[in-house]
């Protein structure tokens, strides 16, 4: 029996998978620190325009072939979509917390924020185990709890094989309400798939 490791996996977070209908149909779609292109891979395949950003430039080389790929230092250096926004913008395993804002500034008006990273308790079962790459308890709650946003889904926990604290958030910006509209935006939890 070959077991594999799905931090290591080609196929896209089942997280962001569940969330991708909360994606308007043809919105762009930012990867940031996308790799070789997972996600990018995933939502091309349904039909989003995709940009990838990533410092590393043999990652950049294998994501080019699937829409806009940058290669850029975001930790280091200035910010390379200044002024662009997403209808979605999508982070895994990647936490710089000086660049949080300028995510959460990224996603366009009624667009949705899906990021899933580790989490404190991490540095027991692994790496990364340095605090500033773990996320503290509930964080990306606060961070997406202010006006504008609605919280669609919030996990902070453990997961096992391999064994990993993550932390997770499926967040949308709100748009413009119709005139005299009452009711709130629906966001359909139906049909959204469970994540492992």
């Amino acid at each position: 029996m070959t077991c594999t490791n799905p931090l290591a996996s080609p196929l896209p977070s089942p997280w962001v998978v569940r969330f991708t209908p909360l994606v308007a149909a043809c919105a762009p779609v930012l990867d940031v620190a996308c790799g070789q292109g997972r996600h990018l891979r995933w939502f091309a395949g349904r039909g989003h325009p995709v940009t990838g950003v990533d410092r590393d430039a043999a990652a950049i080389a294998a994501a080019q072939t699937l829409g806009e790929a940058v290669q850029a230092d975001i930790e280091g250096g200035p910010w390379p979509l200044a002024g662009r926004r997403f209808g979605a913008v999508v982070v895994t395993h990647y936490l710089w917390r000086p660049l949080l804002p300028t995510l959460l500034d990224s996603v366009a008006d009624g667009g949705v924020l899906i990021y899933e990273t580790f989490a404190a308790g991490n540095e027991t079962v692994g790496k990364p185990s340095r605090a500033d790459f773990l996320l503290r308890p509930a964080e990306l709650l606060r961070l997406c709890g202010g006006p504008g946003w609605r919280v669609v889904a919030f996990e902070d926990g453990f997961l096992p094989r391999p064994d990993r604290f993550i932390q997770r958030i499926a967040a949308v910006r709100a748009g413009p309400r119709a005139p005299g509209a009452q009711a709130p935006e629906r966001y359909p939890l139906q049909g959204l798939q469970p994540a492992p």
